[in-house]
């Protein structure tokens, strides 16, 4: 039985030095790259939550025993998932089909898009409610920042080459074979590279002052701008 209209995934890695954001290594350090991971994802949570779209979950890998997923839970008041084994198209499906068994549509997030706002979340609920069978979030580098389905369907996380530049083209293939119809937001951009932490800095997200280069590790960082 369906016991919400819509409910928000966001899937996140624990924030270990070393494991995550690693093409950020040439420009900052390991610690220094979990430090500003955590704050991405605190301000994903903050835009999921703030939306108010229907119930967030936070989808963490590789376990919720964590302390930073323990602290997002309590702070934000959000349910812990694990991710399942595999790549991420096949977690993401999980994910989905999970979700979907318990809500009429489902919005799934990742932790590197600060450029994706609280009017997104919105719009993507509105377009799969007024009948639109998924909605995606299209970034610049060929990828997606968020995907909303109304149903589950494997063909979408299947044989996608994940990572690369063609995941957002091969998606819409895969929608134009089921013959569904589609809505696309804005396109967003994400914080994958060296350069795109330059832009969380001309952007507003962050002050020039707490960037500093890898030789000086342990920086604190705090996100200054309240996407809408």
């Amino acid at each position: 039985m369906k016991t919400t209209d819509c409910s928000l995934i966001v899937f996140a890695k624990a924030p270990i030095p070393g494991e995550v954001k690693t093409r950020l290594l040439t420009l900052l350090d390991a610690e220094t790259i979990a430090a500003l991971y955590e704050q991405l994802i605190l301000h994903c949570l903050k835009t999921a939550v703030s939306a108010e779209v229907g119930p967030v979950d936070l989808w963490c890998t590789p376990s919720i025993e964590h302390p930073f997923f323990n602290h997002c839970s309590e702070r934000f008041q959000i349910e812990l998932y694990q991710q399942t084994e595999g790549d991420i198209g096949r977690r993401m499906a999980d994910a989905f089909y999970e979700t979907l068994k318990k809500a009429d549509s489902a919005l799934l997030m990742g932790t590197d898009c600060p450029s994706l706002t609280r009017t997104d979340l919105e719009e993507a609920k509105k377009v799969l409610h007024q009948g639109a069978h998924a909605v995606i979030s299209p970034t610049e580098d060929g990828g997606y920042a968020l995907l909303g389905l109304r149903q589950y369907q494997p063909i979408l996380f299947e044989g996608v080459a994940w990572g690369t530049e063609s995941v957002l083209e091969e998606t819409r293939k895969r929608l134009c074979i089921l013959g569904w119809h589609w809505h696309e937001l804005p396109k967003r951009w994400d914080v994958d590279r060296p350069e795109d932490v330059e832009q969380l800095i001309s952007k507003g997200y962050l002050e020039r002052k707490a960037i500093r280069c890898r030789q000086s590790p342990n920086m604190a960082f705090s996100f200054q701008k309240d996407e809408q």
